[in-house]
């Protein structure tokens, strides 16, 4: 892995030299691991569990992804977003989606201005809230699929264009979404262009008996806990780097995608064939992206565990959280209730680990 500069992360500072020697990137490896267990410990000091939820936002942050969160009301999403924004030295903004926001609520409007002096009138851009760093887009399936389109460009290209002028958005650039799985009415369902535009799709579940009794005893208490910036914009994307340095043997590359193409049906490389779950289940599969999406979140997870290459199991590990809003299903799936997660676990069951295996 090679990289060049040194950036100052405030309380960590990954140093990077040309060419670096095994020394080095094992000690960037080891302060990588560090920094992403302090993130996690920070926003621990909030959130309460949800240990799976917190580590694959934090995934997403180092892959340099969108996430969408899913889940009921209540459970702490937009918390979480908060908390994670306190612990990253990010322009941060929140975005209250609703029916009637606007495309120009959301990506700003050019305004006419005069100047006092002479009187002349001009075209000035007011910048919207996604000229943030660290967006929240809450409760994103409440406005228009107008509004929605809105993130399409700034989540893919970092850009924004408004009356034909391009803006480009100060990087690292993320934006995590919420949406509530059960509430129907007056919702709009994210069409899948903006699914394919978030790396993971993360569900968040209800909490434990002892994390509830947790959650109570900081939130009915006068101890309001509170988070330190742990890192900046320039320390995200000198770790962005190293991770798209981490090694991938060919074989787990043919894994991924193998996996991807399992999930294509009408194809000879449908998962279990033609009576297999891909094609009696399954309308259309994944994109090329969640091929790039269960690479990046392997690379992540063999730094985290202090390892230099990313193994099968890595992907393996990380195929429901890329894959589970990537595959459409189709009519007879939603009326056997079919589970997405348990989808992907029976293509992962039935896709060899090594090529031309049964």
């Amino acid at each position: 892995m090679t990289s060049g500069g040194t950036t100052n992360t405030g309380a960590a500072a990954i140093r990077t030299a040309t060419p670096e020697t095994p020394a080095e990137v094992k000690a960037r490896c080891e302060q990588f691991r560090e920094t992403f267990a302090r993130l996690k410990a920070e926003v621990g000091k909030v959130v309460v569990g949800h240990t799976e939820v917190v580590e694959a936002v934090l995934m997403s942050l180092f892959a340099g992804g969108n996430v969408l969160l899913e889940g009921v009301p209540g459970l702490g999403k937009t918390l979480l977003v908060r908390t994670l924004a306190e612990s990253l030295s990010l322009p941060f903004s929140r975005i209250q989606f609703t029916p009637d926001l606007m495309p120009a609520d959301v990506i700003g409007t050019n305004i006419v201005m005069e100047d006092p002096e002479t009187g002349r009138r001009r075209f000035e851009f007011q910048r919207g809230p996604i000229f943030a760093q660290l967006v929240l887009a809450d409760e994103i399936n409440r406005a228009t699929p107008k509004t929605q389109s809105a993130l399409l460009e700034a989540m893919q290209e970092r850009s924004v264009t408004v009356a034909g002028h391009t803006y480009k958005l100060a990087r690292p650039f993320f934006v995590l979404a919420t949406q509530n799985p059960i509430e129907q009415e007056g919702t709009y369902p994210l069409p899948e262009a903006q699914l394919d535009r978030f790396i993971f799709k993360v569900v968040v579940g209800y909490s434990t008996l002892a994390d509830l009794v947790t959650i109570l005893d900081r939130t009915t208490g006068t101890d309001a806990p509170a988070t330190g910036a742990v890192l900046d914009g320039p320390g995200i994307l000198e770790m962005q780097s190293l991770v798209r340095g981490v090694i991938v043997a060919p074989h787990v590359k043919e894994y991924v995608a193998r996996l991807v193409l399992a999930t294509h049906p009408g194809t000879a490389t449908a998962a279990g064939g033609a009576q297999g779950p891909t094609n009696r289940y399954i309308r259309c599969g994944s994109s090329p992206r969640g091929a790039q999406a269960m690479m990046l979140a392997g690379k992540v997870r063999a730094l985290v565990e202090g390892r230099y290459h990313v193994s099968i199991a890595d992907v393996r590990s990380a195929a429901a959280l890329c894959l589970r809003h990537r595959v459409l299903l189709n009519f007879e799936a939603e009326a056997d209730r079919v589970d997405p997660d348990a989808l992907v676990r029976q293509i992962l069951e039935l896709t060899p680990t090594e090529s031309g295996k049964a």
